[in-house]
């Protein structure tokens, strides 16, 4: 739905966390949030949360993992994406970070093809051309579509948990439920539950003899902030997401996925790496973990991720000279992982813990 005003609008918000500048940019699907983080002379990293998440909630534990801050935040600037609707507000009286405001029900709810339409408008008011894009779960389907409409633009896709085809019957089922709860009741405790279970192993979620994880009570206290109607919009569209198996075919760009073995989406990943060119394409399936990887267990994801931006040229191995040390140094680097093949990334599926062990090359 277009905007009566086609211009790009930027409100710049000096935010608290961790020094980053917000962007309010209008675009013809609505206003969306960016949240910006580096040097923006440096190659662009866009990242794309999950249903009812933000930057803070889904890649916080990415970034707070000082190894993994060091190697992207040096390698690259940071554009944070926000859904519509979940941004965070930051309330300057009492430096509270507070949920968004509700979006006027009279706007209709978006498709994935706005949201993706709504990316290339970002991308254009910063004047970035192709980009590095890390999406998880809703937001790594997102980037794909996005990858697949405009192969220009995208250097490569890192991708957490991701979804390609259309739901099944039990993500149907489940998607449903979530949708009539958010309409009657809102952020409920039930939907947490469903939220949660999406997110995160049992592990983190807990039991009758486990009590629940940091991270898990963290999140409940993020989705209180959440406007329970802004979540259902974006659960309407991608809800009535399409099969894009396919598409698959026309996507160019180098693609690293991630997927913990006990996410309710990881069959969903494995279809996906089937469906993509192994010369491109590689697969780290993370034992003991939900979909989240970037929270649950973010150091999984550093050696791998480096073995990709090296693919990619983007990586500078002296980065690390004052900062935590990195697991990756000259002793460890196998040289066929250093392959111009492929992405010089040559790595079979692998199952890894959070020491990221690399099994076989």
């Amino acid at each position: 739905m277009s905007d009566s005003s086609s211009d790009s609008v930027s409100l710049d918000v000096e935010t608290i966390y961790l020094g980053g500048k917000e962007h309010v940019v209008r675009t013809g699907y609505g206003s969306v949030s960016v949240i910006v983080y580096g040097d923006q002379e440096k190659p662009a990293l866009i990242t794309y949360p999950d249903l009812a998440l933000n930057y803070m909630s889904c890649f916080q534990g990415l970034f707070f993992c000082p190894e993994a801050a060091s190697l992207l935040l040096h390698n690259f600037c940071i554009y944070h994406i926000s859904p519509p609707g979940h941004e965070v507000f930051v309330n300057w009286s009492k430096f509270l970070q507070l949920g968004a405001s509700a979006i006027c029900s009279e706007i209709p709810v978006p498709s994935v093809d706005d949201l993706t339409d709504q990316i290339a408008e970002v991308l254009n008011y910063f004047g970035l051309g192709a980009v590095m894009c890390m999406g998880v779960i809703a937001g790594a389907y997102i980037l794909t579509l996005f990858a697949m409409k405009h192969r220009e633009r995208v250097l490569g896709l890192i991708l957490v948990s991701p979804l390609c085809r259309a739901p099944s019957w039990t993500e149907w089922f489940y998607n449903k439920v979530m949708s009539n709860l958010i309409y009657f009741y809102g952020m409920c405790g039930v939907l947490k539950e469903f939220l949660l279970h999406r997110y995160f192993s049992k592990e983190v979620r807990g039991s009758a003899d486990v009590p629940e994880s940091d991270i898990a009570q963290a999140c409940r206290r993020l989705l209180d902030e959440r406007q329970s109607m802004n979540v259902w919009r974006f659960l309407q569209a991608i809800d009535g997401r399409t099969d894009i198996t396919d598409g698959l075919k026309t996507v160019k760009c180098r693609i690293l996925i991630f997927v913990g073995d006990d996410s309710p989406f990881h069959s969903e990943a494995l279809h996906m790496t089937a469906k993509l060119d192994r010369r491109f394409s590689a697969l780290v399936e993370v034992q003991a973990c939900g979909s989240m990887v970037t929270e649950e267990q973010p150091h999984a994801m550093l050696i791998p991720m480096e073995f990709f931006l090296m693919g990619h040229g983007l990586f500078r191995p002296n980065q690390f000279s004052g900062s935590p040390r990195s697991p990756l140094s000259p002793s460890c680097i196998a040289p066929e992982l250093l392959s111009p093949e492929s992405m010089g990334l040559k790595l079979k599926p692998i199952k890894t813990r959070i020491a990221a062990k690399i099994h076989g090359a």
